[in-house]
């Protein structure tokens, strides 16, 4: 007999999300990452999950209205994470016509149904808020409703709660060798220890490494996909609201300007073509160029490469929003299913897509994501700042802000690190302003962080701010914990 039921080589969203779904159907599930968690694709994504406004114009109004519906799931699935936010497309005289636009948007509207999110508008820039940072040449702007999300938490948080649901989650782990036969028989590189395991089906959700997988793991021929790097760049905060402006650049991209944690604007995405090896994957200069031009053609303020503060780039599969899900099956062998691609918001979709495939060689159980919050996200999202409330009500020693990042990373599971704690000095040592070493132990036992980067990049931004003295010791105390 096998030793689970799927494994998966893979801990971005979409080989975390097919954990958490297969796990929850009572299949044994290993999940091999070789890095950590959210550390590929996850950590240079847009930070955004809405419906793709401009994909109306290519004719995909049937995808639009499946990641419109895969945005209000994940509101409610995790209120912590994903936020409603207002978008502002400023009309730009060198964009797409104004009539072209607001046609766009009311259908985007009609696909979106009743979401409960506030409507679309018009908006005159020269009165609303969103207009004071912008050139004055910019008179009207267009104005909608999407969400925003901490990408890299929504991976963690859904190895989480695979985990919770009785799956093997593994980072540092690679897969080095494969044997295919009626099972398949892996052979894993798990920090340094050679070790062996059998699975029923394999789930290859390597992202951009799958050509690699096929070839030197697999011994398959690659499934056929074109690859493309994205990049962002992070800085100083452009303006003082909380609206995400979406930026028509000359090249018909759609550039976004997103309030990043607190004092920070993150900017994206630039992508181009990529046929290289995905860990050499890095911001270069032409794209901070490309990202600071874009950017500046809208600002009052220029924008310049100096201004960076910060630059993350990510390796994806070059296809269309929803993904793909490829079936490899032979007479006799086990099935192989490779996963990729795909917005922000499709995962869970993804998932179910994918479990849909392998329900031919399992038991058939039912989908449940849909209806299912992930963990720390049992409140409704109207109520995130009650939370925030409730939470400095019963630990009055924290500040406005450390609440609000608590409650905004963890949700109701906030009681996990804090406890029974009355003061900060009850937390244990202090990295930065707010990390304490009862979050820093949380992290690494409850949601897989080994490294300080894990926790400073992955499970926060706090990296954005701490000092290298303050990392040096955070790097210290995790390696004695």
């Amino acid at each position: 007999m096998a030793d689970v039921d799927i494994a998966i080589i893979g801990g971005g969203l979409n080989g975390a999300c097919i954990a958490r779904d297969a796990a929850g159907r009572g299949l044994r599930v290993a999940l091999f990452e070789q890095n950590d968690l959210g550390s590929g694709a996850a950590m240079a994504g847009s930070h955004l999950i809405h419906g793709d406004f401009i994909a109306l114009e290519r004719g995909q109004a049937r995808h639009v209205r499946a990641a419109l519906r895969e945005r209000d799931i994940a509101l409610r699935a995790a209120p912590h994470l994903v936020r409603p936010i207002r978008y502002v497309m400023p009309i730009h005289a060198e964009g797409r016509p104004p009539a072209v636009l607001r046609a766009g948007l009311f259908f985007y509207d009609r696909l979106a149904g009743q979401s409960g999110l506030p409507r679309p508008e018009i908006l005159d820039l020269t009165i609303d808020e969103a207009g004071h940072p912008l050139k004055r040449s910019l008179g009207l702007a267009l104005g909608w409703s999407d969400c925003i999300a901490d990408e890299t938490r929504l991976v963690v948080l859904n190895a989480v709660d695979a985990a919770a649901r009785g799956a093997a989650i593994h980072t540092g782990a690679r897969c080095v060798w494969a044997e295919r036969s009626d099972t398949w028989k892996l052979t894993i590189l798990n920090r340094g220890r050679r070790e062996h395991v059998t699975a029923r089906t394999l789930v290859d959700a390597s992202g951009a490494w799958t050509r690699r997988v096929a070839e030197s793991v697999l011994h398959l021929p690659a499934v056929q996909a074109s690859f493309a790097k994205i990049s962002q760049i992070v800085v100083r905060r452009l303006f003082d609201h909380d609206n995400v402006y979406v930026l028509q650049n000359d090249d018909r991209r759609m550039i976004y300007a997103i309030p990043f944690h607190r004092d920070f604007t993150l900017i994206g995405l630039s992508e181009r073509v990529f046929d290289g090896d995905p860990a050499t994957v890095s911001p270069g200069v032409d794209d901070l160029a490309y990202l600071c031009t874009a950017v500046s053609r809208y600002f009052r303020e220029l924008v310049i490469p100096a201004d960076v503060v910060h630059a993350a780039a990510g390796c994806v599969a070059n296809e269309s929003g929803e993904g793909f899900v490829k079936m490899n099956r032979r007479r006799g062998e086990a099935p192989l299913l490779t996963v990729g691609g795909g917005a922000t918001a499709g995962a869970r979709r993804l998932a179910v897509q994918a479990l849909a495939k392998l329900s031919r060689f399992f038991t058939p159980l039912p989908a449940w994501t849909e209806a299912a919050p992930l963990p720390g996200g049992d409140f409704a999202q109207e109520s995130f700042d009650d939370q925030v409330d409730d939470a400095r009500q019963r630990w009055t020693f924290l500040g406005e802000h450390h609440a609000r990042r608590l409650v905004a990373a963890y949700g109701t599971r906030i009681d996990q690190i804090l406890g029974a704690a009355k003061s900060m000095d009850d937390l244990g040592p202090r990295f930065g302003d707010d990390l304490t070493g009862a979050e820093v132990r949380y992290l690494m036992k409850d949601e897989f962080a080994r490294f300080a980067d894990d926790i400073l990049w992955r499970r926060s931004k706090l990296g954005l701010t701490m000092s290298g003295q303050d990392r040096d010791a955070l790097a210290a105390f995790m390696a004695a914990a």
